[in-house]
């Protein structure tokens, strides 16, 4: 929200006051309590009918400064005040007092406060700035309508850019834009978002995260260009400054503070296939589908039911449309029996022509407007009403519906919507409709998870979300939405899963093929290319199938192709998807976070990393033609083994069998001996890629079973022509290849053999260190 007109006015109708000079501190044991006039104060009659704002610092965890601005306390805001933060106490900081600032360090991080006039926040991380608020900058702002707010101004450098604020499909830069943090239904094509997250980070290594629920207003250097804003109504502000040596750094922290992405199941990694949403289909089609993709050795792990399960109009009834399911449960096992896992579609509203209805009704489960009558519209279904799960007895009654279809065979839940949440509404706890206009949608998935966890247990669970707020990485995973079939939704698609990522989320997934219309069949096969080699892979359309056979044979076998190269992949995707649940570094990422030293990197949005190692550029265009950027050092192209030297642009056109997909100097990727599931024994025939091992540098890998524990790791060093590689843990008939190297001039330990992509060796009996002089 915009309060000035032009830099030197304020605009009509508001008037700001902005700390002039500190009148008192109160220093606690953790803490540092300033209190700042709004003008000098040259006599004591200064001090009468004014304002005076209240800042507190601390610090929750390492790293991380707690800002508060208050200006009356006395009205407690209602439940969701803030999020659900995971820290309890304060960590140890050290403070300094003197009489020109005062000054609190938690970690390495540290805000420093001037105390005369005038009143300057200056952020640092070991002794590096990083950005700070002065003159005019930090504000509370009345307004004549009544309806106040408080407004943060935080300094940009020259050539600083600004990332995250959720998954958004505008430009990936956020620098020049508005953005407002208010979950809404609006596709990938507009500036509204689905998962809208108060975070935002830039490329000088830091973070800045607004703990407000409700509406936040932020100005990325859109009404001051040197400033980032944001603003929120009412009569405090509290935002976290999160420092850290790296961006990654700082996302952990982050996460450390809102939550670690929960490790998704194995199978979840597999190829998921959807009926479509509005497409017909009843058992027979389901099953030709299956039969279909079984004959063309077409990996199939999840198969998805979307909405038209139920019968129109009675969504949600969580009851199989008998119509033209008449033996679910069967139809279930007869899937299973198969290697299948099952989704279905749900979401938290029920329509009025459900069954459901009248019960939520008659038991306060449906939210409600303020003069008791439930709170209805007609907007996508007919009738519809919101269940309350502020009431833990809809939360009850809502579990229940969905532990029944668990009980018939369900493994997983597409939890759609949560977006179109109205503020004209009366909560059973009270909770402020504002404040939960955005918060509903972690509560909602926060009810499935916990009870498909309950019921598979911790590490078999996974969702499939549209909706999400600050803290909803907790819950995975989140898919993109309503995209176009088009190379341009194509690539906002990847905008918005790159921008998610900066935001804290750790796994991220979107409509193969786009969901409206229908693709022609170029736009299919590149964008299976991408889906592949994304966290997750779903087939999924609006109105069409996504069977490739639809589209043409070649379809086929490039979806065969794509997706049995994932499946070998997954010692690697696995082992980087533990890494992620721990690290809250997301497995798909922009290259900023990877060569944060790279200013090429800072734009880069038709491009990220998969894990650590490898590097992958989508093809956005039907004439095959590739433009992407490899930072410095020496790639190696996974599919063709071609070496070349970054830092530079490159332009390449590519059939549909192949993509820039390149693997990183000094990394180490273990490939699987399984291409037809996701969930395996990695350790079983592995097989370890050792790429571009440089003089004095190492590369290792970890190779973890199906729950995320280490069962086998090996590192590689080198030093001039001697490279050295140790195992520890126990894998069965694993191998080493040194890709782009046919030769050496020995090997201890083991025994050799020529291959297309390098040199095979082989360990000797429970050997467990290799010597090889290279030639």
């Amino acid at each position: 929200m915009k309060f000035t007109d032009g830099y030197w006015m304020t605009k009509q109708g508001y008037r700001l006051f902005s700390p002039y000079e500190i009148h008192d501190v109160k220093i606690g044991k953790d803490s540092i309590t300033a209190y700042a006039t709004h003008r000098p104060l040259e006599h004591r009659g200064n001090t009468l009918n004014e304002p005076l704002m209240t800042m507190e610092f601390s610090s929750p965890i390492p790293n991380v400064i707690r800002v508060k601005f208050y200006h009356h306390k006395g009205k407690v805001r209602q439940s969701p005040s803030t999020f659900d933060l995971q820290y309890t106490g304060n960590a140890t900081v050290n403070i300094e007092n003197n009489e020109s600032f005062i000054r609190l360090t938690s970690g390495d991080t540290t805000v420093t406060v001037t105390k005369l006039h005038p009143v300057q926040i200056t952020y640092t991380f070991r002794n590096r700035r990083l950005t700070g608020s002065g003159a005019r900058s930090t504000a509370y702002v009345k307004a004549d309508d009544g309806i106040h707010y408080f407004r943060e101004q935080l300094s940009l450098g020259v050539g600083e850019t600004v990332y995250g604020l959720g998954e958004r499909f505008t430009p990936f830069v956020k620098n020049g834009q508005t953005v407002d943090i208010w979950n809404e239904d609006g596709g990938t094509s507009s500036e509204q978002a689905y998962k809208n997250i108060p975070l935002y980070v830039t490329n000088r290594g830091y973070g800045v995260f607004v703990n407000h629920p409700e509406l936040v207003s932020f100005e990325i250097g859109s009404e001051t260009v040197s400033k980032a804003q944001f603003s929120v109504p009412g009569e405090q502000l509290e935002y976290y400054l999160i420092g850290g040596d790296t961006l990654k750094d700082v996302l952990g922290n982050y996460t450390s503070l809102t939550g670690k992405p929960a490790l998704p199941p194995a199978w979840s990694y597999g190829l998921w296939l959807s009926t479509s949403f509005t497409t017909n289909y009843d058992e027979a089609t389901v099953t030709s589908f299956v039969k279909g993709m079984e004959s063309r050795d077409l990996p199939l792990a999840v198969f998805h039911f979307d909405c038209f399960w139920m019968k129109e109009y009675e969504w949600c009834n969580f009851e199989w449309d008998e119509r033209v399911f008449p033996d679910p449960a069967g139809m279930l096992q007869r899937l299973k029996a198969r290697g299948l896992r099952i989704c279905v579609w749900i979401n938290p509203y029920i329509a009025q022509r459900s069954p459901l209805f009248d019960e939520g009704m008659a038991n306060g489960y449906l939210l409600k407007r303020p003069d008791g009558s439930v709170w209805q519209w007609d907007l996508w279904q007919y009738g519809m009403g919101i269940v309350d799960f502020t009431n833990p007895a809809a939360s009850h009654w809502y579990k229940a519906k969905l532990r029944a279809l668990l009980d018939m065979g369900v493994d997983s839940f597409k939890t759609d919507f949560g977006e179109r949440i109205p503020t004209d509404v009366v909560y059973y706890d009270g909770s402020d409709p504002h404040q939960m206009h955005n918060y509903y949608t972690q509560i909602y998935n926060q009810t499935v998870f916990e009870l498909l966890e309950e019921k598979r247990g911790k590490g078999e669970v996974v969702l499939f979300a549209r909706s999400a707020t600050a803290g909803g990485q907790r819950f995975p995973v989140h898919w993109g939405g309503d995209c176009e079939a088009t190379y341009e939704s194509m690539a906002e698609s990847l905008r918005g899963g790159l921008s998610l990522g900066l935001s804290g989320f750790g796994y991220w997934s979107h409509d193969i093929g786009g969901f409206e219309h229908s693709s022609p069949p170029d736009l299919y096969k590149r964008w299976v290319q991408f889906g592949l080699l994304s966290s997750h892979s779903r087939l999924h359309g609006s109105t069409s199938y996504r069977v490739p056979w639809i589209y043409d044979e070649e379809a086929v076998n490039v979806l065969r192709f794509f997706t049995k190269l994932k499946l070998r992949l997954m010692p690697y995707l696995f082992g980087q998807s533990v890494s992620t649940s721990s690290s809250g570094v997301p497995l798909m990422r922009a290259m900023v976070l990877d060569f944060g030293d790279d200013p090429a990197c800072d734009y880069l949005d038709r491009q990220y990393m998969l894990g650590n190692n490898l590097l992958i550029a989508p093809i956005l265009n039907p004439e095959g033609e590739a433009v992407y950027y490899l930072p410095r050092g020496t790639w190696t192209h996974f599919l063709s083994g071609e070496q070349v030297q970054g830092g530079s642009w490159r332009n390449e056109i590519y059939d549909f069998f192949s993509l820039p997909l390149y693997a990183r100097e000094n990394s180490l990727i273990p490939l699987g001996n399984e291409d037809t599931h996701p969930d395996y024994d990695y350790t079983d025939s592995v097989t370890l890629h050792l790429f571009a091992l440089q003089d004095g540098e190492t590369a290792s890998a970890v190779i973890h079973n199906l729950l995320g524990e280490t069962c086998f790791s090996v590192m590689a060093s080198r030093q001039k022509n001697q490279i050295e590689i140790t195992t520890k843990g126990t894998a069965k008939n694993w191998s080493l290849v040194l890709r782009g190297i046919s030769a050496v001039d020995s090997v201890e330990g083991g025994l050799s053999e020529s291959t297309e992509q390098g040199l095979r060796i082989v360990p000797s009996d429970s050997a467990s260190f290799l010597r090889i002089v290279l030639s």
